[in-house]
This record gives structure tokens, sequence and C-alpha cells, in this order.
């Protein structure tokens, strides 16, 4: 038998599986949740290529982040092509290879889609990973597009009745400040180096500020005398920070700035944030997000600045209440059964006309006896189930029987589409 590969997995109806971050009902009201909250705020949608050059990455990302080292990369034909494992660079490079920047205003773009990145799986991880995002491009770096974006988050979790979550928000600062701040900080590792562990010692070679990752218990204590880069801030990162927070308290918002709270892409500068989960244990980050003015002239194109986040729909799901499977959508709303070839004829044309008015409608294909067809009703969850026969056909009217409570009604054809529309 051939498997999937490791560090993937199926999607699959909930009947099939009670794993539930790989139940398609969820993926579902995730991402039908996030249309809603895109469309209220003005986003249109792109979709990228999974295929990019690997230049893309490397340029925009770094070559010595994580993500970088975990990405899936081949030749093709001379070229070097990558499997996306993120897709912010993806959609600036379209937003500079097709003139987006020609148009008036600000883009406001989301996007859904597969990434992949080749990493140890883990509890809410894989090597193919769904993916949700923003991008707010343009030229403008107000901090009233960060403020409604985040808004626009509250406004989803809400919606997805996650609770609990905890907003982290600082400022990375930029090209005039970041770079004293960065030899500040390298210094105070080094004095550290031996009391650190591996990874902080690699990431002090190539990414300093990435030691404020580190998970590593004993490396905490000695991470938090480190100095905080919000001590280190220009004037003009210090007021564009302290406009943010305003704003967000405009709209009460709560939040918690982090002083140690970085992103972990290279092309990040000034306003970092994240979203904290109490679903996920030590892996508890649901969203991240910021801005990335210089990302654009990175990858080549002319000057642009921009602001957005991701989350991973694995994630998302986990995060759901423990009773979100109540309020999803429910397949089919009604089951056919019939008795005859009569009322066979019969009951594809009623489920013609039912389909018609809206209603989700399953009609038994294979001609079972009956109770092997209510038995079928049952295994699809169905919420009501139909039985024809010649006299149901001869008298205009059918049996509509709740598959919950058992309640039969005898009902004509206008009286049947009323109760499946209520």
């Amino acid at each position: 038998m051939i498997t999937k590969v490791r560090g993937t997995h199926d999607i699959l109806p909930a009947r099939f599986t009670n794993k539930v971050d790989a139940q398609v009902e969820r993926w579902d009201l995730v991402e039908r949740t996030a249309r809603e909250a895109f469309r209220r705020y003005g986003f249109e949608e792109i979709r990228t290529p999974i295929l990019e050059k690997t230049e893309l990455f490397e340029r925009g990302i770094g070559t010595e982040t994580d993500v970088n080292k975990e990405m899936y990369t081949f030749d093709d034909e001379g070229e070097r092509v990558s499997l996306r494992p993120e897709q912010t660079a993806s959609v600036v490079r379209a937003y500079i290879e097709h003139g987006m920047f020609n148009q008036p205003g600000l883009v406001k773009l989301f996007y859904i889609g597969a990434q992949f990145r080749r990493e140890r799986p883990q509890f809410g991880r894989y090597r193919q990973f769904g993916q949700i995002g923003v991008e707010v491009l343009g030229q403008s770096d107000d901090p009233a597009i960060e403020a409604e974006v985040i808004e626009m988050l509250d406004w989803y979790l809400k919606s997805l009745q996650i609770t609990g979550t905890e907003l982290r928000v600082n400022s990375i600062g930029d090209e005039n400040c970041r770079p004293a701040y960065i030899e500040k900080l390298k210094e105070a590792i080094r004095q550290k180096l031996p009391l650190l562990c591996g990874s902080c010692n690699q990431r002090y070679e190539t990414n300093p500020l990435r030691v404020f990752d580190c998970k590593v218990e004993s490396c905490q204590p000695h991470l938090k005398e480190l100095p905080a880069i919000t001590d280190s801030l220009c004037e003009a990162c210090g007021t564009h920070f302290d406009q943010f927070t305003g704003l967000l308290d405009e709209r009460g918002i709560q939040y918690t700035v982090s002083p140690r709270l970085v992103r972990g892409l290279d092309y990040y500068m000034r306003t970092a944030f994240e979203i904290i989960g109490n679903q996920l244990g030590a892996q508890n980050t649901i969203v991240g997000g910021g801005r990335y003015d210089g990302l654009s002239q990175i990858i080549g194109g002319r000057e642009a600045k921009g602001f957005g986040f991701a989350f991973g729909i694995e994630r998302m799901i986990l995060s759901l209440p423990e009773d979100t499977a109540a309020t999803l959508k429910q397949a089919p709303g009604l089951f056919i059964a019939y008795i005859g070839d009569r009322a066979r004829k019969y009951a594809f044309a009623l489920a013609r006309r039912l389909r018609g008015a809206g209603i989700s409608v399953v009609v038994d294909l294979e001609g079972r006896k009956l109770k092997k067809a209510l038995a079928i009703a049952n295994s699809l969850a169905a919420r009501y189930s139909l039985i024809i026969g010649d006299d149901e056909i001869d008298k205009g009217a059918v049996v509509l029987r709740d598959m919950t409570t058992g309640e039969q009604k005898n009902l004509g054809e206008e009286e049947l589409i009323a109760t499946l529309t209520r």
C-alpha cells in the first residue's frame, strides 16, 4: 500500500477522521470566515504559483533563516526553483511584475493556499500546510494601516469564537537605528555564549535578533538580561510605534508591548506583532505579522511599503473552541430513498427541483433496500430523509423524517421546500 508522504495529511470529511485539523468542515469554516472578514475590509484575492524561482526567497527571506534552510529546492532545466515556503515574497513579486504599483492608493490583497517546508513534523506543524494571509502594499506607512489590519484580525477571531488570546506588539526599528542596536546586542550575547544553547550560538553568528525566538528553558533567564530594541529606537521609529499603539487604544484593542518580540524573516522592520493562543502548548503563536517596507526593493522592484500577516490554517483550527462542531455546516440536508422504478424516476426529478431551491440533497443511487438506505442517511448525518413509493407519488405528498428526533410529516412539494429552507 502506498501511503501519504511523512509530514503531510489528507483533509477529509469529519465522519472519516477524529483528527480535528484534518476535518474539511473545519477548514471550510476557517477559510469562509476569513473571506468574509477580508470582504468587509476591502481586500482582493490573489493566487500565486506554488513554484517560484529560488532566488526570490533567497533574496527576500535571507539565506541564513530557518525558512530558507527548510525549502524544497530542485533544478528545472538549469534553473533553480522552489516550492514556496511562505507567500509574502510571492505576493510582492506579483505586485511588481504586474504593475499594481501604478494603481492609485493602497493595494490590499489576501491569499489562501498551501506552503511547503522541510521541517520536523510535530503537533500543528506539517511539511505541507495551509496558510491564510493579507498584504497591504503602496506608498504609505501610516500606522492606521497596521491598526485597521489588526482590528480586522480581532473581528475574525471573535467570529470564530476564539478567546483567551494575547496580542503582543513591538517595534524592531529600521535601517537607521537597528544596525547600532544589533552591534550592542551582539556584544551582550557574546558575553553569555557559554551559557546559551547551540542554536543561540549559531544565531549569534548569522542573525542575532533571532536569539529571542529561542524556547530552551535554560536560556530564558539570560535572554531576559539582553538589551531591548525599544530602548534603541530612533525618533521616527519611536513616534511611529507610539502612534500605532495609540490607534489600538482608540479601537479598544488590548495588547502587550513585548520588547523582545522579533519576526523570523529578514525583511521585517518597525512594527512586528503576534497573537498568542492558549490551545497549542509551547508552539502557541496563532498569527504573526509586521511591516516590511524594503522587501520590494530587495527583490528588484521599485520602492513600496508593505504590512501584513499570515497564519497556518491547521493551527487556527486547533485554536477553535471545543464545541465548534455544532456550528459546522452539515451536509446533506436531505437524503432520498425510493421503492421501485417509478419512484426512482420521481426521486431524481424531485431532487433536481429541490436543488434548484438551494437545498442540499443526496439520492440513493444504488437502489438499496430501505433499511440499508436509511443506514446510509445516518452515516452521512443527513438532517432529514424522504421515502418515496408509488403511494406517495399518487397522493402528491411525501413523508419527511427528522433523522434526529424521528418525527415524520406528510408534506406536499411546496410545504417540503418551505420546511427544508427554514
